[in-house]
């Protein structure tokens, strides 16, 4: 992770204090609380993909997916200040707008998918969706790709696989390698990997139930993100999803990176594969910076579990969060982010790409609409080292992005939806630049030294 507060190799270390406003955050949150880059950069102000420093540095904003519809979003604000003024109250009273966008956002999703309840993270709405499962399936086991991140609670940190975590893996938890098939593969060449990588997953039901956990449920991000953006074919997942219900599970789908238009020819990550899942959980980009989530599921799914469980979410189901989210749809409508995602997505990707056929160290770009990642490879081998420096040398450039994947050498590219075509012109030219210096041997004497790498 490119973040103060980890080392390389991901391992947690003490953050020091570079500033006064550092020194304070280290005497209150404490030392361990992870900050991007080797000197924080303290943020004051930002307007739709722009942000500004203390100083008045402005930084193209390339990685942030909270600010879906842009930073300080007018129309986000004015829907804020007029709940917050009008009533905001416990969810146990009968108030209009969060029925409203409950209306709104199912519409969105496949007929089935007809309920939602509201959480305030995606975190509590991927810790909902597994109770739900365990519940309607009576079981524990669980599926999860080996190189994963869902969340924060105790549940979830027992099935986390791409970060460092306490809890051990739960014994009721298998993790599976998500196939990643290359671009130029023959059609006998992804079958074979196909097969394999389901084969694994035949494996890994066949132990949880040997060991006494019959399945309950698959938690999948649809855009896989944390794994670096792998290239899985829609027979995968589809071959997947089959045998997890033919062995009783549900289908859980994290829409929390890869929902909202983000990749562009759908509102939903799922949807690219076209397999309905049974639960869907949303989170960060939902209220554009106001905490908010969900879980939409099935009518009888709801009746099951609302029937046996009083559940409900204080804070969740009010004015305040629901508005917010509401004027995220109303956005994303009127200025047609998805399509505009999905237009300048694939105008950035095939400029992008055309480092990999030319630069040294670009090895590939991968992804969808405005969720791109930049393969960074060094004489074949994956280059972290490269890509922390890299990191650091956009910044300099006035360019926000950061890294993701098991190797942790790919570029993360994950804007506002309303990042533009000049936006994307700023991005590639500070990209370009930055690796023309890294040509040059800059990211190599850096790293010897313990230097931005």
């Amino acid at each position: 992770m490119t973040a103060v507060g980890y080392a390389s190799n991901g391992q947690p270390r003490k953050v020091e204090a570079h500033s006064q406003l550092l020194g304070r955050r280290i005497a209150t949150l404490g030392p361990y609380s992870p900050l991007f880059y080797r000197e924080p950069l303290e943020l004051v102000s930002g307007s739709g993909v722009w942000v500004s420093d203390r100083q008045g540095q402005r930084y193209l904003d390339a990685y942030n997916n909270v600010p879906h519809v842009g930073h300080s979003n007018p129309r986000v604000r004015e829907a804020v200040a007029k709940a917050l003024g009008t009533i905001n109250i416990n969810s146990r009273y009968l108030t209009e707008q969060p029925i409203a966008y409950a209306e709104r956002l199912l519409a969105t999703f496949a007929p089935q998918l007809d309920r939602v309840m509201f959480t305030n993270s995606g975190s509590e709405s991927n810790e909902l969706a597994l109770r739900i499962a365990r519940q309607h399936t009576a079981s524990d086991g669980v599926l999860i790709s080996d190189f994963s991140y869902h969340g924060n609670t105790t549940s979830l940190a027992q099935m986390t696989t791409g970060l460092q975590v306490a809890e051990p893996l739960g014994d009721h938890v298998r993790p599976i390698r998500i196939p990643d098939v290359p671009q130029d593969a023959s059609a006998q060449e992804t079958a074979s990997l196909v097969s394999s990588a389901l084969a694994e997953v035949d494996r890994a039901i066949d132990l949880l139930t040997a060991r006494g956990h019959r399945l309950s449920a698959v938690l999948l991000d649809p855009s896989f993100s944390t794994e670096g953006l792998p290239r899985v074919p829609v027979s995968y997942l589809r071959g997947l999803v089959e045998r997890v219900h033919k062995a009783g599970g549900l289908y859980i789908a994290d829409e929390v990176q890869s929902g909202f238009g983000r990749l562009g020819s759908w509102m939903w990550g799922h949807q690219r594969f076209g397999v309905d899942p049974d639960l869907v959980t949303l989170g960060k980009p939902m209220g554009n910076g106001i905490p908010i989530g969900a879980v939409v599921l099935p009518d009888g799914l709801l009746e099951e579990f609302g029937s046996r469980n009083q559940y409900f979410n204080t804070f969740a189901t009010t004015a305040v969060p629901s508005s917010a989210a509401q004027a995220v749809l109303d956005v994303m409508a009127d200025e047609q982010l998805a399509a505009r995602a999905e237009q300048i997505g694939r105008a950035l990707r095939e400029d992008l790409t055309g480092y990999a056929l030319t630069d040294p160290f670009v090895s590939d770009v991968r992804g969808q609409g405005l969720y791109l990642g930049i393969e960074l490879t060094v004489a074949g081998e994956p280059a972290p080292a490269l890509a922390g420096w890299l990191s650091e040398a956009l910044r300099e450039r006035g360019v926000l992005a950061s890294r993701i994947g098991r190797h942790d050498n790919v570029m993360k590219v994950r804007p506002p939806l309303v990042f533009g075509s000049q936006d994307a012109r700023t991005l590639a030219s500070a990209l370009e630049d930055a690796l023309a210096e890294a040509a040059q041997g800059e990211w190599a004497r850096h790293a010897a030294v313990g230097g931005r790498a």
